[in-house]
């Protein structure tokens, strides 16, 4: 080959590369230039549309419509106006980071969204807290709103692309930073229900309880298992992953039905794809639960097996979810990056809640609720994440609401670096939390590595529990944490459990190296502190079946009302009885002992006799305000429908919303609806009294949008 062909071979290698290189070179940052459609030229500055690796800027005030269905990924998309997702279309975007915040900085990196100066002091939670900056136009990203959600027949689908030059342990990610993030799939009448029939090896057909509306054939669905492993090193698996017996598949036909079978009423029944490796049982009473993992809106790691990516809420942020996926999410190991996380929001965010979502398979957690007050987690379903599934994080976490919630193998992970409490093993939960001043109703807990519920917090050199816990009127006070009830802890339920299905405040259990080889620690617990014998430990209506240890309790001053133990190795474990009472306590079908090893431990001891009579030695006393949450408002003519959520320790007499008296619509107000006039200054006020009086202190005051209000 000569000289001159050996250039022209050059040239034309280039000139067939040159789409290519023109790709790479014209990458840039396109900003918009006015409110319009993604695919409007006219919306971006020199008419140019956002291309493939490109950093993008929504303006302040400009509303963009994000209206693509693309494989192409965008750099970042930086949102200091709003940017929604079309309705009537499936949509797909594929990015490294939505930020949204009201700068248009651009940043890749600082994701505390917190700007303080340098000598600001730690406020009394030992946190620094950021200070809201009022803007005339707060920044939003809006895929689907509460009253108007994505319609069923199409999908909203937000892959996190991880880019080259991007701080893996941040990115990718979608960051919410005082601004409004919004994610509202179509509605599902329930994401999970129970069978109402047994499943054998080798079936494929589900009867269940209640209908499900919503639920298409092609969903992917979970049936949890109903057969518990063992405990022990030798005997168990590193992770029941190893040998699980929930088992997921596709809906493959759907029948609703209202019929009488064997005096159970049957509404739907279900073929899926494959069937059954594990039989799934049901006994009256006793069933194993089948959830619908599949969403319409979904958020996802473009690349589950290398870098993947997280999403958080931080203070002074607004929105909510329901009816969204979210899955392969979450970066193993690392502090503050999970699935899904309320950081350091305070009381900010107030009329948020998470409603029906979808998390499944997270590399850290499924939602992380860190500093964060008044938030309400509903019928959602957490199938297998690292560490802790439903999470509250160090302590300060009150007045939050988890009902109706499904965990499903919470694995065994690693304390995180820096973690905010260094007793905390990370060691598997389904539920984990270190202040009890919340509400857990109506959860389930399957097939988790170490525990279903758990209260955990220790004392000890690197830890002092009394900290600074928010006060119902809105003060905060230094409290020891061991020592705080719940605000309602009722009709929760766990089965499949290989180790502790209830612990509050016990040993930490075993915790075991590779391959649960040795224990590490079964130490830590709380020390004997408790609540007072007028402010104990209420418990109602716990349900227990197919575990290994049903109830472990080392608190003092306990009340359980209401104990089902049914199919266990062991009833009650191991518990110190300190000021313990119990009423209609159960023991059926025990393998070992109901009540093994019980010590007295610190205090006044109650007498074991006849499977615990119940001893007036409690006195509770009711001195705690209820809680309200409006969560939705929708005009309707000339009233607006107001819908909340309300919990307290004993009875709610009633709900006021601008002094009109809400309709319970639920036991005890847990949800409530009332329609009212529109109101003339635009505010929603609501607060409760209870039935001893107790009047909250401070109401729930919402601000309405203009066209709610006019």
């Amino acid at each position: 080959m000569t000289f001159c062909d050996r250039r022209l071979a050059v040239f034309a290698v280039l000139f067939l590369c040159l789409p290519s290189f023109l790709s790479i070179s014209s990458a840039e940052t396109v900003r918009s230039q006015q409110s319009g459609k993604w695919t409007s030229p006219a919306t971006w500055e020199n008419k140019r549309l956002p291309a493939e690796g490109d950093s993008v800027l929504i303006r302040p005030g400009h509303q963009v419509l994000y209206d693509r269905d693309s494989e192409e990924a965008i750099r970042a998309v930086h949102i200091a106006g709003e940017l929604s997702f079309a309705k009537d279309k499936n949509t797909r975007l594929d990015v490294g980071l939505i930020r949204i915040a009201a700068d248009e900085s651009m940043v890749e990196e600082g994701f505390d969204c917190i700007t303080m100066p340098a000598d600001d002091p730690l406020e009394e939670d030992g946190h620094h807290h950021s200070h809201r900056v009022e803007v005339p136009f707060q920044p939003a990203l809006i895929v689907g709103s509460p009253n108007e959600p994505i319609p069923a027949e199409y999908t909203a689908l937000i892959r996190l692309v991880y880019f080259e030059g991007m701080e893996k342990e941040s990115l990718p990610a979608i960051v919410c930073c005082a601004g409004g993030m919004d994610f509202h799939g179509a509605p599902l009448e329930r994401s999970w229900v129970k069978l109402t029939d047994d499943v054998a090896v080798g079936e494929n057909r589900l009867v269940l309880s209640q209908t499900i509306g919503g639920w298409k054939v092609g969903d992917q669905v979970l049936i949890t298992g109903t057969k518990r492993q063992r405990p022990f090193a030798g005997l168990a698996t590193e992770h029941v992953t190893d040998s699980p017996t929930s088992e997921v598949r596709r809906i493959a036909e759907i029948h609703q039905s209202d019929v009488m079978t064997d005096f159970n009423r049957v509404e739907a029944i279900i073929k899926v794809d494959e069937p059954m490796q594990q039989p799934h049982r049901y006994e009256p009473g006793y069933a194993a639960e089948v959830a619908n993992l599949s969403r319409n809106v979904i958020v996802e790691s473009a690349d589950p097996d290398g870098v993947r990516g997280h999403t958080m809420y931080h203070r002074d942020s607004a929105g909510a979810i329901s009816h969204a996926e979210f899955r392969h999410l979450g970066k193993e190991d690392v502090l503050g990056r999970y699935a899904l996380h309320y950081h350091l929001v305070g009381d900010t965010m107030r009329g948020s809640y998470v409603w029906g979502a979808s998390i499944w398979d997270s590399a850290n957690r499924w939602i992380a609720i860190h500093s964060t007050q008044y938030l309400i987690v509903r019928d959602c379903i957490g199938y297998r994440s690292i560490g802790h599934g439903f999470f509250l994080e160090d302590g300060s976490e009150v007045f939050n609401i988890l009902d109706r919630n499904l965990a499903v193998q919470a694995l065994v992970g690693k304390p995180l670096p820096k973690q905010a409490l260094p007793f905390d093993h990370n060691d598997g939960a389904g539920f984990w939390w270190a202040n009890s001043l919340n509400t857990f109703t109506r959860n389930v807990a399957v097939e988790c590595d170490q525990h279903a519920f758990r209260f955990e917090a220790v004392k000890d050199e690197d830890f002092n529990p009394e900290i600074a816990v928010p006060q119902p009127d809105g003060t905060s006070k230094r409290v020891d944490i061991r020592t705080i009830p719940f605000i309602r802890f009722e009709d929760n339920e766990a089965h499949a459990q290989r180790r502790f299905a209830f612990n509050l405040g016990g040993i930490r259990g075993m915790v075991y190296g590779g391959g649960y080889s040795q224990p590490q620690s079964i130490s830590g617990d709380v020390g004997g502190v408790g609540p007072d014998s007028n402010h104990p430990f209420i418990i109602k209506n716990l349900k227990v079946w197919d575990s290994h240890w049903a109830f472990h309790s080392f608190s003092p001053s306990v009340f359980v009302d209401g104990l089902d133990i049914y199919d266990c190795q062991y009833g009650i474990w191991r518990s110190i009885v300190s000021l313990h009472e119990y009423r209609d306590l159960s023991l059926r079908k025990i393998q070992s002992r109901g009540l093994y090893y019980p010590m007295g431990g610190y205090g006044p001891k109650i007498h074991l006799e006849d499977n615990f009579p119940t001893f007036p030695i409690l006195k509770p006393v009711d001195d705690l305000p209820p809680f309200t949450v409006i969560t939705h408002t929708r005009r309707k003519g000339e009233l607006l429908e107001v819908r909340g959520t309300t919990t307290d320790n004993n009875q709610v007499s009633t709900v006021l919303v601008n002094d009109y008296e809400a309709t319970a619509t639920r036991p005890n107000f847990a949800e409530w609806k009332v329609n009212i006039p529109l109101p003339t200054n635009g505010h929603l006020t609501a607060h409760a009294i209870d039935d001893s009086q107790n009047t909250e202190p401070r109401p729930h005051v919402v601000m309405l949008e203009k066209s709610h209000s006019e």
